[in-house]
């Protein structure tokens, strides 16, 4: 049987500060390909290229990774300053009104980073331009020095709610995480429910409350190690499982009655 299909919202880069791409981290497809057990696909989250219409029938869930632009602050009601940092206009239009959809089908998303952000302002919340200067709040940006592994490696605890799904999922409400992220929720969206938090009093964990599907969003990088780390796996397990009941509920076939 074929695998079902994730389609991997990218950003857009240039290369070499002139030469236009689409891109995603070959992190986020090894997760999909080998837990999630899913056919990574990446897309050019671009209008000029696709249609949410159309991306909601070829793909069977979809992954919001994370990147450098954020979401424009216009989005959710507020002007543009030096602190909100760079923007990808093609994707807002693109990942915003496609979270909506799936929320409302029932079609499961997984949110990382900025697709963390992304899910709550596509629910009407707001987000904070820079976490760190916030009174209280710890730097949570990436290192700007080191390796791969030192960039990501584990740096805080979050604390899950005490029975709610993150807990569940992963059999604990205390697990380490990495952090690399500059922005955070400021307000959550409708239906957003904050269900982890750093010890700082970052929101780390949202889910939406009623949706028919998988929409738990992380404000960390699960996808880094996510075979072998003991919370990333069961997290882009558990997105996997919920892709292949979309995709087989949707390849049925129809019954005819008499």
């Amino acid at each position: 049987m074929a695998r079902p299909i994730v389609g991997i919202i990218g950003n857009q880069h240039l290369i070499n500060d002139s030469y236009e791409v689409h891109a995603g981290g070959a992190m986020n497809s090894e997760a999909v390909a080998e837990v999630s057990g899913a056919m990574p696909l990446l897309i050019p989250a671009d209008p000029r290229f696709v249609t949410v219409a159309e991306l909601l029938e070829t793909c069977d869930g979809f992954l919001f990774t994370g990147g450098r632009p954020n979401v424009h602050p216009e989005e959710y009601g507020e002007d543009p300053t030096e602190a909100h940092g760079a923007f990808d206009r093609a994707r807002d239009s693109i990942a915003l009104p496609l979270i909506r959809a799936l929320v409302e089908r029932g079609q499961p998303l997984l949110g990382i980073c900025r697709g963390f952000q992304e899910v709550n302002v596509a629910m009407g919340g707001t987000l904070y331009p820079e976490i760190r200067e916030l009174p209280g709040r710890m730097n949570h940006r990436m290192p700007p020095d080191g390796t791969v592994e030192e960039k990501f490696a584990l740096r805080h605890m979050v604390r899950f709610s005490e029975g709610g799904p993150f807990a569940r999922l992963f059999g604990a409400t205390e697990v380490m995480t990495n952090t690399l992220h500059g922005q955070g929720i400021k307000t959550p969206g409708a239906r957003i429910v904050v269900d982890g938090y750093a010890p700082d009093g970052t929101p780390e964990a949202i889910y939406v409350k009623d949706a028919p599907g998988f929409t738990m969003s992380v404000q960390w990088h699960p996808e880094y190690n996510a075979a072998c780390d003991p919370v990333s796996r069961p997290l882009f397990e558990a997105f996997g499982e919920a892709v292949r009941q979309w995709a087989e509920c949707r390849r049925a076939p129809v019954l005819k009655t008499a």
